[in-house]
C-alpha cells in the first residue's frame, strides 16, 4: 500500500485537557509511523468556545458578529499550538496554522462565514517536508483581511474542505462518542452504533439534531464523495463510515431518531390573507440571515389567517424583533414565541418506498399521549413539533416503534 494522505479532525472533548492533548499527540504519531501523511483539524480546548460566548455576553448582551469572529478564533489557535507542542516532544515535526495561514478564504459573513476556496499550497510544502500539519478549525479569513468563523461545529466543515481540496484518501472525525447512533444513547441506552451510514441520512440527522457533525461539512461531503470516518478518540474500535448509498442499505426503513431543542416557534395571529404576505415576511427574515425552518399557515377565516414557524434559539430574539416590525406593517395581530417546543424526527432512505410511516409515527406519540404542533416531511425524514416535557420520551417511544434497538 503506498503512502496515504489522512485528514484527521478532534473535537474540543478530544483536547479538553493537557493528558487527553498528549493522547491525540500519540495516535497522530502512531498514524505517521505507518507512514502516511497527515493534516490535523482541531477544535477549541474542551468548552472553550462557550466559555468565551459567556464572556461576551457579560461585556455586551449584543455583540459586533465581526468582534465574535475576533474573540472565538482564539480558541482555536490554542489547541493548535499545544498539539504542535506535544508532537515535538515525541520527536516528531509538526507545524500549526490558523485558517488565515493556511489560506482558508471564506465570504464576508461573520460567525457562519462560507468557505469560497482553499490554497493548499502552504500545507503541501510542509507536508513535503515530512511535516505533520495541524490546522486550526472552524475559521477563516476573508477576502477584505477580517477573520471569520464557519459556524457551530464549523471544525468539521475545514476537515472536510481540506480533504477535498488535498485530495485526501481518507477523512476522519474524532469525537467523544464511537460513531452515529439510531438515537442519542445519553437518552435512549438501547441505542445501537449506525456502521454505515449515507450522506443523505447523516445529512438530516446532523440538520435535525444530532450533534455528531456539522450539516454543512456532510453537504460538502456529498458533493464530492469525500469518505468519512466518525470515531472514538477514546477507543481503537471502527466507529461510523458515511459514504453514498450502498445495495444492503435500502432495506432498512428508519436509521434513526432525532432530537433539536434549541428551535423556537413564533406565531403571528390576523396576519391578513392576501397574496405576497408571506412572502414579506420571509423575505425580511432572509435579509437579515434568518433561517426559517419548518412553517405552518392555518386556512384563512374572514380574510385572516394565522401563519407560525421555527428558527434557531440564536436567532430568535433577532427574528421576534423583525416579525413583530412586519407584523404591524401589515397589520396583522399579535406575535406570539414559544421557546417551549422540541423537534423530534425520523430518518430513513428506506422510508422512500414504504407507505404509512408517518401514520406509524403519529400512533406512537398518540399512544404515548403526546401532542403534535407542527409537521414537516421530506423524502427521507418526517419531523415533529412537540412540547419539550415530552422530548425524551419521544425519542423514546419511536426508537422501539421502528425496532431500531434489534
Amino acid at each position: 500500500m503506498g503512502k496515504r494522505l489522512i485528514v484527521q479532525k478532534y473535537g474540543g472533548s478530544s483536547v479538553a485537557n493537557v493528558e487527553r492533548i498528549q493522547n491525540v499527540a500519540k495516535r497522530v504519531v502512531g498514524y505517521k509511523k505507518k507512514g502516511n501523511d497527515l493534516v490535523v483539524v482541531v477544535s477549541a480546548l474542551g468548552d472553550t468556545t462557550d466559555e468565551l460566548i459567556e464572556l461576551a455576553s457579560q461585556i455586551n448582551s449584543e455583540p459586533s458578529e465581526r468582534e465574535m469572529d475576533m474573540l472565538l478564533s482564539t480558541g482555536e489557535q490554542i489547541s493548535v499550538a499545544l498539539l504542535a507542542m506535544a508532537i515535538h516532544k515525541l520527536g516528531f515535526e509538526a507545524i500549526s496554522f490558523t485558517g488565515a495561514q493556511v489560506g482558508i478564504i471564506t465570504d464576508t459573513t461573520h460567525t457562519r462565514a462560507r468557505v469560497i476556496k482553499i490554497n493548499t499550497q502552504k500545507i503541501r510544502k510542509e507536508l513535503a517536508k515530512g511535516k505533520i500539519v495541524i490546522v486550526a478549525g472552524f475559521q477563516g479569513v476573508a477576502l477584505n483581511h477580517d477573520i471569520t468563523t464557519l459556524g457551530r461545529g464549523g471544525s468539521d466543515l475545514t476537515a472536510v474542505a481540506l480533504a477535498k481540496e488535498l485530495k485526501a484518501d481518507l477523512c476522519e472525525i474524532y469525537t467523544d462518542v464511537p460513531g452515529i447512533y439510531t438515537a442519542d444513547p445519553r437518552i435512549e441506552p438501547k441505542a445501537k452504533k449506525i456502521d454505515i451510514i449515507t450522506y443523505d441520512e447523516m445529512l438530516i440527522m446532523a440538520s435535525l439534531g444530532a450533534q455528531v457533525m456539522q450539516a454543512r461539512s456532510i453537504e460538502v461531503a456529498k458533493k464530492f464523495n469525500v469518505l468519512i470516518h466518525v470515531r472514538s478518540s477514546f477507543s481503537d474500535k471502527p466507529g461510523t463510515m458515511i459514504t453514498k448509498e450502498g445495495k444492503k442499505m435500502e432495506g432498512v426503513l428508519v436509521r434513526g431518531v432525532t432530537l433539536n431543542k434549541s428551535e423556537v416557534k413564533i406565531a403571528i395571529y390576523a396576519v391578513p390573507d392576501r397574496p405576497g404576505i408571506a412572502a414579506t415576511i420571509f423575505n425580511q427574515l432572509a435579509k437579515m440571515g434568518v433561517s426559517v425552518d419548518m412553517i405552518v399557515q392555518n386556512v384563512s377565516h374572514f380574510r385572516q389567517t394565522d401563519i407560525s414557524f421555527t428558527v434557531n434559539k440564536a436567532d430568535a430574539p433577532k427574528a421576534l424583533r423583525l416579525t413583530r416590525k412586519v407584523a404591524s406593517e401589515i397589520k396583522a395581530g399579535e406575535v406570539v414565541e414559544d421557546q417551549d417546543i422540541a423537534r423530534i424526527s425520523i430518518v430513513g432512505v428506506g422510508m422512500k418506498s414504504h407507505p404509512g410511516v408517518a401514520a406509524a409515527m403519529f400512533e406512537s406519540l398518540a399512544r404515548n399521549k403526546i401532542n403534535i404542533e407542527m409537521i414537516s416531511t421530506s423524502d427521507i425524514s418526517i419531523s415533529c413539533i412537540i412540547k419539550k416535557k415530552f422530548a425524551e420520551a419521544a425519542v423514546k417511544a419511536l426508537h422501539e416503534k421502528f425496532g431500531l434497538a434489534k
